[in-house]
């Protein structure tokens, strides 16, 4: 493997694919780090993303990655990165101690998605457990879906699951609800309230069945909606001094500030996907921003 480069590009989803593909085109020296550690893996299909509408991930990222690959300039590599520094560019040290340099680093990481601890939730992520109604509303149409709350915005997207179903729940999982105005929406609505302690799913041949909460009382259900946090992976940002964005969505914990073409606080390092979003992530836009994220360093070269 060569050690520098042009541009490292640290992850293989669909950020740091897309981003990778416009670098090959551009026939730049590019070398792609990937984890595998995709977010949207688990999932059995990728929604809302035009023509690869209920595609597999896995078989999304071979295509991509297949797809890149015709590109001579572009090598990648199953890897992760330990550490990194600036020093006359960058520096990057792998998982398996190779030391790569690059005049340019595209951070698309992705992020790590914390769900609720309960037991069944784990085996049902992706499908009839999830969090964005965008990707997984239409697959779970026309079902009972109970979605668990723990603030003003998991009640808000409990009336905007509606749009997909008018049999909705919602499970406090025994807190009240302190915002006066949602719970009269919630009324409004015609949505039950549960404000019992959750236990635990109950899935039965790989599928949700009911919700059982502490008091060994169940709910059915053919899905629920949970809340998430998302964090990132590792610390490499922090190590090459990019600025975070704050706390502006509680739902997202460190997303990097960056501008139109991804670039961060840091000349010549750039951040694409969720790792760099501030609204809400998905699959299109991410391929989005690893595109500008490609451009932008092609331009800098270009300009430099």
């Amino acid at each position: 493997m060569d050690t520098d480069f042009e541009c490292v590009v640290v992850g293989g989803g669909a950020a740091g694919l897309s981003a990778a593909l416009v670098l090959g085109r551009a026939r730049r020296k590019t070398l792609v780090i990937d984890a595998g550690q995709q977010s949207n893996r688990p999932d059995k299909g990728i929604g809302g993303l035009t023509g690869n509408n209920g595609t597999p991930p896995a078989e999304f990222y071979e295509r991509a990655g297949a797809e890149v690959d015709q590109h001579p300039t572009v090598e990648r590599i199953d890897d992760s990165v330990a550490t990194g520094r600036r020093e006359g560019g960058f520096v990057l040290t792998t998982g398996t101690g190779d030391e790569v340099r690059a005049a340019n680093v595209i951070l698309a990481t992705g992020m790590k998605y914390e769900y609720p601890d309960l037991p069944g939730l784990p085996e049902l992520w992706g499908h009839d457990a999830f969090h964005c109604p965008f990707c997984h509303g239409w697959e779970a149409r026309d079902g009972h879906i109970a979605v668990i709350t723990q603030s003003t915005a998991d009640l808000m997207r409990t009336r905007l699951i509606q749009l997909w179903t008018d049999r909705v729940t919602v499970l406090t999982d025994g807190s009240e609800i302190e915002d006066a105005e949602q719970a009269a929406g919630l009324e409004a609505a015609r949505i039950p309230v549960v404000e019992k302690e959750v236990e635990r799913l109950v899935v039965v041949d790989g599928s949700l069945e009911a919700i059982r909460f502490t008091d060994g009382s169940e709910l059915e259900a053919d899905s629920v909606m949970v809340p998430i946090t998302m964090r990132q992976r590792s610390d490499l940002a922090a190590q090459l001094g990019a600025e975070e964005l704050g706390t502006a969505n509680p739902m997202i914990i460190d997303a990097l500030k960056v501008d139109y073409l991804q670039h961060t606080s840091i000349p010549g390092l750039s951040a694409a996907g969720d790792i760099a979003t501030l609204g809400a992530p998905s699959v299109a836009a991410a391929i989005a921003e690893g595109h500008r994220a490609g451009a932008g360093v092609v331009h800098d070269i270009a300009f430099s």
